[in-house]
């Protein structure tokens, strides 16, 4: 019995690998990019490169910018006008700033439109808002679970729904927050993110970029289409994924007697700790550590590897 009771005291972690082509009809490399919503930091690593392409360092310096706000009252996200003018007209990414999941009230806005709300058990009683018990809260239930549709054809001025929520975030239960939030769109927009919240403390943020050049790293052999490798040929994702994770921390790698042409590069995604949702509406929790991350390993004939981690408070990637 204490055997089993440490095993589920045991935090897991899930690894999920699998492999396709960039030009397969049924990739999901698309969709499964799109609906990992909340990210902190973009990785590539790039073996036998000195200089980045033209193309990768113009697409690596485009990104951005976000935009940091304090003290921002929550039910600015529910009034029609920010709905239309940036929920509507794009996507709209927002995320509570030093917040942690476990223990404070933590807010997220998707860019499909839902503005998921993790609260702890007084405030979500104060607001009188519907909402569902975190599903990581255990036998005494400590955090609930609020989604609002901003773009539900109910959700309107008009609507009792819409009304009983702007009465609970204005009046009977005011919250505030920091929040990161970043906006983007197509065509010649007028709005402006930094004058729409010019009342508030708002401050226009760039990506930093990094560049590090490693040299003698032996890179280990794979093949696009062996995803559990070949004993003393090539490495499987799951070796591939330890090594990576050792690279990125500048560990001592040793994989090979000889140095290794690498027909592949990769490239690591990884969320915020601290993020309400992992993928799409996933509901993610911090447990030990936190962590939700992909990566894609991506080989000169378009073939890739996907690997999706998650850790203990997180349902199975999609």
């Amino acid at each position: 019995m204490a055997t089993l009771r440490g095993l589920r005291e045991t935090p897991r972690h899930l690894l999920v690998c699998e492999k396709s082509n960039f030009g397969h009809d049924k990739s999901r490399h698309r969709h499964l990019v799109e609906t990992h919503y909340h990210n902190y930091r973009v990785s590539f690593l790039i073996p036998e490169c000195g200089v980045l392409s033209k193309e990768l360092n113009n697409l690596v310096m485009e990104a951005g910018p976000y935009y940091f706000v304090k003290n921002l009252p929550l039910h600015e996200f529910i009034t029609h006008e920010f709905i239309n003018t940036f929920v509507k007209k794009g996507s709209c990414y927002a995320l509570t700033y030093s917040t942690n999941i476990d223990e404070d009230n933590t807010v997220a806005l998707l860019p499909n439109g839902k503005l998921i709300l993790s609260l702890d058990k007084d405030t979500y009683e104060e607001t009188g808002l519907q909402g569902h018990p975190s599903k990581y809260s255990g036998r005494n239930i400590m955090k609930f679970i609020v989604s609002i549709d901003l773009v539900d054809s109910s959700f309107n001025l008009d609507s009792k729904k819409y009304k009983r929520t702007s009465w609970s975030l204005k009046e009977k239960k005011p919250l505030k927050f920091d929040f990161l939030l970043a906006w983007h769109h197509t065509g010649a927009e007028d709005s402006s993110v930094m004058s729409y919240f010019s009342k508030y403390q708002i401050q226009e943020h760039q990506p930093k970029v990094a560049i590090s050049t490693v040299k003698d790293l032996q890179c280990p052999v794979l093949r696009s289409g062996e995803l559990g490798g070949e004993a003393e040929a090539s490495c499987s994702a799951q070796e591939l994924f330890d090594w990576l994770g050792a690279a990125f921390c500048n560990a001592d790698l040793h994989y090979f007697d000889e140095p290794k042409l690498a027909p592949w590069v990769t490239l690591s995604v990884q969320g915020f700790a601290d993020s309400p949702v992992s993928w799409r509406e996933q509901e993610h929790g911090f447990r030990k550590g936190g962590e939700h991350l992909y990566n894609f390993v991506i080989f000169n004939n378009l073939d890739y590897w996907l690997q999706m981690a998650v850790g203990a408070n997180d349902d199975c990637p999609p």
